[in-house]
């Protein structure tokens, strides 16, 4: 499309192999974050048993927070070797790392070494891996973007359902060792398959693919979509590592621990695809305000007052649809803020900014219920209100992309609504104030007004 004689990128295919490469993300989600989630059942099994000598709550705590942490601290390192050498072979070292771990974890005896295993060579492998993908299935797709995202970003929690049940029956009958030992051969091999799979478009669109753009910095609404990272990630990892223990805290089994834990993923796996398919017509940004404030929501309402085992299964379900919406905007609702070509450098400084959060927040969860003497109410109320006040961030966000669409609107003498919102220019066959009399915004409305009004962004 050429546009006042400036040609943009390439229309992607919305389509066709992008189906492929959909299919073969969300495989490989599924053996990164799918398996990181199974973690839950892992921190429940060390809490419960003195695998480790002299480790203490808090060392499991940052074991969880660290392979997540870890996994966003190398994402500049990840860019960097997409740029030098290609999106596969990022993503083979991120298989290597990740085997590497598993193998190494199943001969721990020591706290230290399961810190240096599954914390971080763990996190390091999965770094490589997510980085590697986040940004290929936007690459493929245009007005099913979110959609196709949603489905990618459900194998996290396909793989969390598996992998919970899977290692729970692992440890009681195999031992702990070979439950790791069987981990890292399965994901190794599925990895590297659906590493010869996936094909970026880079090129094709001249993504930057730079790690550290610090004029980014200079947006303010890339700082709202710092805040909103931040604050969902605060609410998130506290929720995803924290059911299987608060059941055991309410009288229920270890077994059933590991069900709520694998019904939690579930729910996330069910959740993700509908948020992307009406992100494409509700709007993107509407649809991670509106999603992120129902996390909180269901945690203050429902995981606050769950002490069977049959709410609990209610809960994690519903609240599982909507506790991960982060993972699955991330990529669409930055490319519509930030745009495409900056997209890769945008991703790179917000994994870097949610290593704080990945690695602490589990940790005060913890704190939180051992200074309330074993009580979770504290953390519950911890998470929900993360949750709310990252939907708060989201929506000012919202306004901003609101005005800057009137202002283009303006420019080009059409209205907002005829606006592709991620190129910020008219759609094909948009109508416009000279060919056809459309009325056009006569200037930018206050911010207030926007904060509250109904637009698709």
């Amino acid at each position: 499309m050429d546009l006042g004689g400036e040609e943009l990128f390439p229309e992607p295919p919305n389509g066709g192999y992008g189906w492929v490469c959909v299919a073969a993300v969300a495989t490989i989600n599924a053996h990164t974050w799918g398996l990181n989630s199974s973690y839950a059942v892992f921190l429940a099994y060390y809490l419960a048993n003195d695998v480790y000598p002299s480790a203490t709550r808090l060392d499991y705590a940052f074991i969880g927070g660290l392979s997540i942490s870890q996994a966003l601290f190398v994402a500049p390192v990840a860019t960097i070797t997409t740029r030098l050498f290609g999106t596969r072979t990022t993503l083979l070292i991120g298989v290597f790392l990740e085997t590497l771990a598993f193998i190494g974890a199943s001969f721990a005896d020591r706290i230290w070494q399961l810190f240096l295993a599954q914390g971080l060579c763990f996190g390091w492998g999965m770094g490589f891996l997510f980085v590697g993908t986040v940004t290929v299935t936007p690459q493929w797709f245009s007005s099913r973007r979110s959609l196709a995202n949603g489905f990618a970003a459900a194998g996290s929690g396909l793989g969390g359902l598996v992998y919970s049940l899977a290692t729970q029956a692992m440890i009681k009958s195999i031992s702990l060792a070979w439950a790791f030992r069987i981990l890292g051969i399965v994901a190794c091999v599925v990895n590297v398959v659906c590493t010869l799979l996936v094909k970026d478009r880079n090129k094709q669109i001249g993504s930057s693919q730079r790690a550290f753009d610090i004029q980014l910095f200079k947006k303010l609404e890339f700082w709202g979509l710092l805040v909103f990272g931040f604050l969902s990630m605060l609410g998130y990892i506290v929720l995803l590592f924290s059911l299987p223990n608060y059941a055991r805290t309410v009288g229920m089994t270890a077994e059933q621990g590991s069900i709520i834990s694998a019904v939690l993923n579930l729910g996330q796996a069910i959740g993700r695809p509908p948020i992307g398919y009406f992100s494409d017509s509700f709007g993107r940004i509407n649809m991670a305000g509106t999603m992120t404030f129902l996390a909180g929501l269901f945690a203050l309402v429902i995981w606050m007052f769950a002490e069977t085992f049959g709410v609990l299964v209610f809960y994690a379900i519903v609240g599982g649809m909507v506790a991960g919406t982060f993972w699955a905007v991330v990529a669409p609702v930055t490319t519509e803020v930030m745009g495409l070509v900056e997209l890769p450098s945008a991703l790179s400084i917000t994994w870097l900014v949610l290593v704080l959060p990945t690695t602490f927040s589990e940790a005060i969860a913890l704190e939180i219920v051992d200074f309330n003497g074993g009580n979770y109410t504290g953390a519950i109320l911890f998470a929900g209100f993360m949750y709310v006040g990252a939907a708060f961030f989201v929506w000012l966000v919202r306004a901003w992309k609101i005005g800057d669409m009137e202002d283009k609107a303006r420019e080009f003498r059409t209205s907002p609504e005829n606006l592709d919102p991620v190129s910020d220019r008219p759609a094909e066959g948009a109508a416009t104030a000279k060919s056809s009399g459309v009325e056009t915004v006569s200037k930018r409305s206050r911010f207030v007004k926007r904060a509250f009004m109904w637009a698709k962004v």
